[in-house]
């Protein structure tokens, strides 16, 4: 089974992991959305060896239901690429917000702008603490319905309907531009206004604060907690987890993955749907206790 994995080829593999960071869909989870008996075992494995798990993915905080009851102790998980960590113990519907690195209104609005100019065509969604809203011709793309239907710049206006959350990322989707140039595009055009990352298969982009991403606030928590990227396990298979598995001194890219994903990882492992991600801990709870 372990044959499939290429091996990380860094000093740092030599260092006892202490946190593992992994992205959720395509990569913890199957593509049916679900975890897998193999990967529940292995996640109380690693907790049980002394090894922290963080969930870290760019879905928002409500819909966290499906691990929910695998954060183990701490409860923690870093939601919306990094625009929030959320302690999921209160369980569904009950979540509560530990850290918020919010978009301010001000570069959401520039973004959309920027981006209408350059990508004629682009409509927006905007994702809030807990509130989601959308412009009238945006698709349906999440199982939710929008609190309110309204052009972005209203949505974003200081009279906006929740005007008092912080806003976590704007979704900004094209009808017929390639995913990976419309992601080029907008990076181009929105330039240090804010972070420009996409984690779907379709031409949809997630617009957060400027540098904040699924890294940048891992670092902050293993910060908190002593620990240092060297000991960090981090797995991804999308653009938006690039950064993180840059950062994390060991890194699995998905047999599934993007390819930016693959040149990034320091190593590989098998599909999501076979696991991939249990059979990497399943050895690192063996190296952890010997």
């Amino acid at each position: 089974m372990t044959s499939a994995i290429r091996q990380p080829e860094t000093p740092a593999a030599a260092l006892p992991p202490r946190l593992i960071a992994t992205d959720l869909d395509g990569t913890l989870l199957r593509d049916d959305k679900s975890v897998s008996p193999r990967t529940v075992a292995a996640l109380a494995a690693a907790e049980e060896a002394g090894i922290e798990v963080f969930f870290v993915t760019g879905r928002p905080a409500r819909w966290m239901d499906v691990v929910s009851e695998h954060v183990h102790g701490h409860g923690l998980a870093i939601c919306g690429n990094g625009a929030a960590v959320v302690d999921l113990h209160g369980g569904p519907g009950a979540h509560r917000f530990v850290k918020v690195r919010e978009l301010a209104r001000e570069n959401a609005l520039d973004a959309v702008r920027l981006l209408r100019d350059a990508a004629p065509g682009t409509v927006y969604a905007v994702e809030q603490t807990y509130g989601f809203y959308q412009e009238p011709d945006y698709p349906k793309l999440h199982m939710e319905t929008p609190d309110s239907l309204a052009p972005a710049e209203a949505l974003l206006a200081p009279d906006a309907p929740g005007a008092d959350e912080p806003v976590l990322k704007i979704l900004a989707y094209h009808p017929s531009i390639d995913p990976d140039a419309f992601l080029t595009l907008a990076r181009l055009a929105i330039g240090d206004r804010a972070n420009v990352t996409r984690s779907s298969p379709s031409a949809l982009l997630e617009i957060s604060g400027p540098g904040v991403s699924k890294a940048s606030t891992l670092a902050l928590c293993c910060a908190e907690r002593g620990i240092s990227n060297e000991q960090v396990v981090a797995f991804g298979d999308m653009p938006n987890d690039v950064e993180m598995l840059t950062w994390a001194g060991r890194s699995y890219a998905m047999g599934n993955a993007h390819p930016d994903v693959l040149a990034a990882a320091s190593g590989r492992t098998v599909a999501n749907n076979e696991d991939g991600v249990a059979v990497v801990i399943e050895r690192l709870v063996v190296e952890r206790t010997g």
